[in-house]
C-alpha cells in the first residue's frame, strides 16, 4: 500500500501541476499576496511512522487559520469543556470573517474557526498572561507535536496583518462590548495575529497533526475525548461556509487556513498536509481541496466507512 500510495501521490502531483487554474492568492493580507499560485505540495504521516510526501514538502508557509486547531488543542487541556460556555459548536453558514451572527447571537461566536471564536479561543489561552507567554505555549505545542524545534512565526506576515486586519479589530471590539473578551482587544489581536503566521512545511504540519489523528507514536497531549471534539469541529466547521462542500467531497474532518494550506486527520491511519495557497471562492485552497478528494478517494478513508 505505501509504495502505491507513494506513487499515487507523485502522480497527483504532476496532475495538479498540469493544470492552468490556480485559484487566487489571499491579496487582502499584503505578504500574501505576494506568493506564487503555482505551488503544490501534500505530505501523509501515516499510522506505521512513515512519512510519503510529493511536491514542494520543504516549502514553508504562513499556516494562518490552521493555528486555530493547535490553540483550540491547548485551550481545551487547560481548562477542558469550560470554553464551550463562551462559543458555540455550529457551522456558521457565513464567510469566516462575518460580523453577522455575532450582532444577532449577542456576542458569542458560532464555533471556534471562524475569526470571532478564534479570537475568544485566544482570549481564554491569554488567561492574564503576557501575549509572548501564550505564543510560547501554542509554538510548544506544534512544536512538540510535530517533533521539530524548526518552526517559527514569520513576524512580517503578522505585521501584514496587523496592518490590514480592520475586520478582525472589528470582532475584538465587538466581543468586548458583549463581555466576552476579557483581555484588551490590541493584546488579544497581537496574539492572533501571530499565531496565524505561524509557518510550516507540509511534512511538519502533518507530523503535527498525527495527535489529532490519533496515530500510534503519536505524542498524545490531548485526550481521546478531546481529539474527537476537535475532528468533529474540523469535519462540521473546518472550511467556514464551505465546509459541507469539503465533508461531502472527502468525508473526512480537514482544516484550512488561507495561506493555502489544509490539515486533514484520518482518525487511526493517518495525518495529511496539502498546501497551494491559490483559493477558491470559499476562501479554502482550491488545488488542494481537489487533491483531498483525490487522496480519499484512491485510498478509501473516510469517517463514514
Amino acid at each position: 500500500m505505501t509504495d502505491t500510495l507513494a506513487a499515487f501521490l507523485d502522480t497527483l502531483d504532476a496532475d495538479i501541476r498540469a493544470r492552468a487554474d490556480w485559484g487566487a492568492v489571499a491579496d487582502y493580507i499584503p505578504e500574501l499576496a505576494r506568493v506564487d499560485p503555482a505551488q503544490f505540495a501534500i505530505s501523509v504521516a501515516l499510522a506505521d511512522g512513515r512519512v510519503l510526501s510529493a511536491g514542494q514538502s520543504d516549502t514553508r508557509f504562513s499556516i494562518q487559520s490552521i493555528s486555530k486547531v493547535f490553540s483550540l488543542a491547548c485551550v481545551l487541556a487547560r481548562i477542558g469543556e469550560g470554553l464551550w460556555r463562551r462559543v458555540g459548536r455550529e457551522p456558521s453558514g457565513d464567510r469566516f470573517d462575518s460580523i453577522l451572527l455575532l450582532e444577532q447571537e449577542q456576542g458569542r461566536p458560532r464555533n471556534p474557526f471562524i475569526n470571532a471564536g478564534a479570537l475568544v479561543t485566544t482570549d481564554e489561552l491569554l488567561a492574564g498572561r503576557a501575549p509572548r507567554e501564550a505564543l510560547s505555549e501554542i509554538i510548544g505545542f506544534v512544536r512538540e507535536s510535530a517533533g521539530d524545534d524548526d518552526i517559527h512565526i514569520d513576524r512580517a506576515v503578522a505585521a501584514s496583518e496587523k496592518a490590514t486586519g480592520y475586520r478582525n479589530v472589528a470582532l475584538a471590539n465587538y466581543l468586548k462590548s458583549y463581555g466576552n473578551l476579557v483581555n484588551a482587544p490590541d493584546l488579544v489581536l497581537g496574539t492572533y495575529f501571530h499565531q496565524c503566521a505561524i509557518e510550516m512545511t507540509t511534512r511538519q504540519l502533518a507530523l503535527a497533526g498525527r495527535g489529532i489523528a490519533g496515530l500510534p507514536g503519536a505524542p498524545f497531549l490531548l485526550s481521546g475525548v478531546k481529539r474527537r471534539r476537535i475532528a468533529a469541529l474540523m469535519m462540521t466547521c473546518g472550511h467556514y461556509d464551505g465546509s459541507g462542500d469539503f465533508a461531502f467531497r472527502t468525508g473526512l474532518p480537514g482544516k484550512s487556513g488561507v495561506g493555502g494550506g489544509i490539515l486533514i486527520a484520518v482518525p487511526g491511519r493517518a495525518s495529511v498536509a496539502i498546501w497551494s495557497p491559490g483559493l477558491n471562492a470559499w476562501g479554502n485552497s482550491k488545488c488542494g481541496t481537489e487533491a483531498a478528494e483525490r487522496l480519499a478517494r484512491f485510498t478509501g478513508w473516510s469517517v463514514f466507512g
